[in-house]
């Protein structure tokens, strides 16, 4: 909010896309403190760097992954997004704004640096001084010479996902007296919600909850999972809960799925609906391949190995699915961060997933939990769970990452907890359509018979530093799919933890189990 500091911000994106002129791009965001402000500097900006046209949602809103279809449909130079994901909003919180580039996706590492760059040569921003845009009344309108176009934030999405999904096939689901429950968290996906899972789905009014989009998300961390979303999980877990759950975060591109008395983990989510994506008319042909995060389990990799399509296991980041899906070589990518997502746009997408559950849902004839126990029966189990250590002085988390990176080559052969070390490694990334490389990507520990930890640093917080360890257990055994999720992971832990020496922390334990 200090002066210039936005506006230089823009016009290095414009500088570092070889400008602005004749160009057309989508703006909007998710709602929260300082957007709308925001999105008046850039399309004044936009317009007098020379763009031709603005595509908005009304009221500036826009979920990530409907600007992202945006983008896509109507051929444009990209997109400039206003979100912080699923952090707090407020004066006192976080705001953001990124560029997409033209296949919808977030900006390639070529393109941020790029902009790095402009922003250390800046010596000048264009803009106009025009009257306050009116952002409220659907239509066309004039901003020196560009057109801004206000378009229905929704309307374009909810034909797209018509698409893909059998809304006939859910709509008679949802009749026959399945109850749902979606958590917007008073975030972007509120007004999604309404309209497709309401109006055109037939769920009661009602369905859709916490769903009017607020500046500071009614007080709330809207980040969709089992610590954040607490009244959601507490009416699922529950004998007399509805029988599906779903919650979204800020920007509307990740995701939670609940069933009644039954969490399901991103991980599980990925396998699940890879396994049974056929089922929804947009994916009935197959799926060329499946793409995860190094951090999410390795449960879909099984799934893809009996499908006989590749599974590319990439850094963490959805800007590394994008040449995958570009290139036809991924049709589903998935994180553990809760964020799943497809090729019908170059973004995770939140309610893209809770409408493929409630497709395979729809077309299986059963709940959530009997699904996963189905699924588990087939592929295996494996259970997995991310401990963060939060806020940390970032000398202590180097340092716990530096105890661990310092016994990589020393680490196979040996046991803790039970658990022998078969592998250990930095994981480094090549991608195989352009051949660029990725180093340092996190600290990846295997153990025999299908166990894993993993060691990241994570920047998106915006104190301190954060430490997250990922642990994961596979079981086969069919009488044993239904342990507790802590007590089976618990060597895994036990070994992790002594590896890393985490009391060095002085920690109790982690910040959130998830």
């Amino acid at each position: 909010m200090e002066a210039h500091y936005l506006e230089n911000f823009v016009q290095s994106v414009f500088d570092a896309i070889g400008g602005a002129e004749g160009k057309t791009f989508v703006v909007g965001g998710d709602g929260r403190y300082f957007n709308a402000e925001a999105i008046q500097t850039i399309l004044r900006m936009a317009a007098a760097n020379g763009a031709k046209h603005v595509i908005t949602g009304r009221g500036g809103l826009l979920s990530t992954p409907a600007a992202s279809n945006l983008i896509r449909k109507n051929a444009t130079d990209g997109g400039l997004i206003l979100s912080a994901s699923h952090n707090p909003g407020g004066i006192d919180e976080d705001f953001g704004l990124k560029f997409n580039i033209p296949n919808g996706g977030p900006a390639p590492e070529a393109v941020t640096n790029a902009i790095f760059e402009a922003t250390c040569n800046i010596n000048r921003y264009l803009t106009l001084d025009t009257p306050a845009i009116d952002l409220e009344t659907i239509g066309e309108t004039l901003v020196g010479k560009m057109t801004v176009s206000v378009v229905d934030p929704v309307a374009d999405y909810a034909e797209l996902m018509e698409e893909l999904f059998d809304f006939t096939a859910i709509r008679e689901h949802i009749a026959n007296g399945f109850e749902i429950r979606f958590d917007a968290m008073h975030a972007i996906t509120g007004p999604y919600a309404k309209a497709i899972l309401e109006d055109a789905l037939g769920a009661p009014s009602g369905t859709a909850i916490n769903a009017i989009p607020l500046e500071d998300f009614g007080g709330g961390h809207p980040d969709p999972n089992p610590a954040w979303a607490k009244d959601l999980m507490n009416e699922l877990m529950s004998d007399d809960g509805p029988d599906f759950g779903a919650a979204s975060d800020g920007d509307g591109d990740r995701n939670m799925i609940l069933g009644r008395n039954c969490y399901v983990s991103p991980s599980d989510s990925l396998a699940v609906l890879t396994a049974n994506a056929h089922l929804a008319p947009g994916y009935a042909n197959g799926l060329a391949g499946v793409a995860r995060s190094m951090p999410t389990s390795c449960a879909v990799d099984r799934v893809a190995l009996e499908l006989g399509i590749e599974c590319f296991e990439t850094p963490t980041g959805w800007k590394f699915f994008g040449n995958l899906l570009d290139a036809g070589k991924a049709t589903l990518c998935g994180e553990e961060s809760f964020g799943t997502g497809s090729d019908h746009v170059r973004e995770k997408d939140g309610l893209w997933a809770v409408l493929l559950w409630l497709n395979i849902l729809a077309s299986r004839k059963c709940s959530v939990s009997e699904l996963l126990l189905t699924h588990w029966e087939k592929y295996g189990r494996n259970y997995y769970s991310r401990h963060d250590f939060e806020a940390l002085p970032i000398a202590d988390a180097n340092a716990l990452m530096a105890r661990v990176s310092g016994q990589l080559n020393d680490l196979p052969g040996k046991s803790f907890a039970g658990l022998e070390v078969t592998k250990a490694d930095s994981f480094a990334y090549e991608d195989p359509v352009d051949g660029s490389k990725s180093s340092n990507q996190g600290l990846r520990i295997q153990f025999s018979g299908g166990a894993r930890a993993v060691f990241r640093l994570s920047g998106t917080g915006t104190e301190g530093a954060t430490v997250r360890l990922y642990v994961e257990y596979l079981e086969t055994e069919p009488s044993k799919l239904n342990g507790d999720v802590q007590l089976t992971l618990a060597p895994v832990i036990e070994a992790a933890h002594e590896i890393a020496d985490i009391a060095k922390l002085g920690r109790p334990g982690p910040d959130v189990i998830t």
